[in-house]
């Protein structure tokens, strides 16, 4: 089908809010990791979200252009592409932008999406992330309500941060934070709520220990019910209409129970990138050693083409990535739950 409508990713939100369950939002770098995902969503019968990084397009524009921008662009039109050959709906969403890459970054992509829409076309982009988390909150949800109504005129979602994710990922170092900045208050999600109400429709990533990367169990403390007494809160002072759409950062390696109970405080989307980045390597490292002299021209042989086309392993890499992300289907309940039916 083709990449989701407005229209459509809206009742896609909606319908997870309401059954409590979230969708994966898988972080591509390549053609490989777009038709991985696209495959996991089409055999778990799952609507999903496929999301770049600021990183990740300029490394698909090429070591020789690193354009950020240029390369989120190709890769989202490769999915508009490859989408329609799949059964089921996805959504195209930008990861982390900090403010000091706005203009440079998420606005250019706001920009092409009003192009498109000019000439007729879909969005090109469903929804953005603005992680202005580093700024007071007061700064913070400034800038937020700046972008964020400019993503309505065009219909674009914007999910904004509001805490601090902790560790590191795609050059964004937030390891040394102290603790109390990743714990998301009812107090600031209130004025959260209060600051972008009716501006249009956002997603909101509240933190509650969240820290990117992957950890043994134990060394990560998160605290769901953070989330359960924000959108308390929030419902409280302003009804059931104020119910918050949640973002669960950092997840890898949370138990699937701990997950599961994030869903039932409003969590609808949930990130994906470090346990997929490990499902892409580990299948390449496994065909590397398997196919040693092969891979190699080693001792003045000539090695084995059939062991080091790359074709070979990056097809071991795809089916590896696509596993683990139907694992995180079936962990967050959206398996059999596309609105498409």
């Amino acid at each position: 089908m083709p990449v989701a409508t407005p229209e459509q990713y809206a009742a896609m939100l909606d319908a997870a809010q309401q059954a409590d369950y979230a969708f994966p939002a898988i972080n591509v770098t390549s053609l490989v990791t777009i038709n991985a995902a696209l495959a996991a969503f089409s055999e778990k019968r799952s609507d999903g979200i496929i999301q770049v990084s600021l990183g990740a397009g300029s490394f698909a524009a090429g070591l020789s252009v690193a354009d950020s921008v240029f390369g989120a662009i190709v890769l989202a039109e490769a999915t508009h592409r490859l989408a329609q050959r799949h059964d089921v709906l996805v959504a195209l969403h930008t990861d982390h932008c900090q403010p000091g890459k706005v203009d440079s970054f998420l606005r250019p992509l706001i920009a092409e999406t009003a192009r498109r829409r000019e000439a007729g076309l879909g969005n090109l982009f469903q929804s953005h992330m603005l992680d202005a988390s580093e700024l007071p909150l007061a700064e913070n949800m400034a800038l937020s309500r700046d972008l964020l109504a400019e993503c309505a005129a065009n219909e674009i979602i914007l999910e904004v941060e509001a805490g601090v994710v902790g560790g590191e990922e795609d050059g964004i170092d937030n390891s040394d934070q102290p603790a109390e900045k990743l714990y998301t208050s009812p107090e600031d999600m209130l004025y959260v709520h209060e600051q972008l109400d009716g501006l249009g429709r956002y997603l909101f990533a509240a933190t509650f220990g969240n820290v990117h990367g992957h950890y043994k169990p134990g060394v990560v403390q998160l605290s769901p019910d953070i989330l359960r007494d924000g959108q308390a809160a929030v419902v409280d002072r302003h009804g059931e209409g104020a119910r918050f759409d949640l973002v669960f950062h950092g997840g890898s390696g949370t138990p699937v129970e701990q997950i599961r109970e994030t869903l039932q405080y409003g969590v609808v989307k949930m990130n994906i990138d470090t346990d997929t980045q490990y499902a892409f390597t580990r299948p390449v490292v496994d065909h590397v050693m398997k196919n040693y002299d092969g891979v190699l021209k080693i001792d003045g042989e000539i090695g084995s083409k059939k062991a080091y086309d790359p074709r070979g392993y990056l097809k071991a890499a795809e089916t590896g990535v696509a596993q683990r992300l139907g694992q995180a289907c079936d962990d967050l309940l959206s398996s059999g739950q596309t609105i498409t039916g």
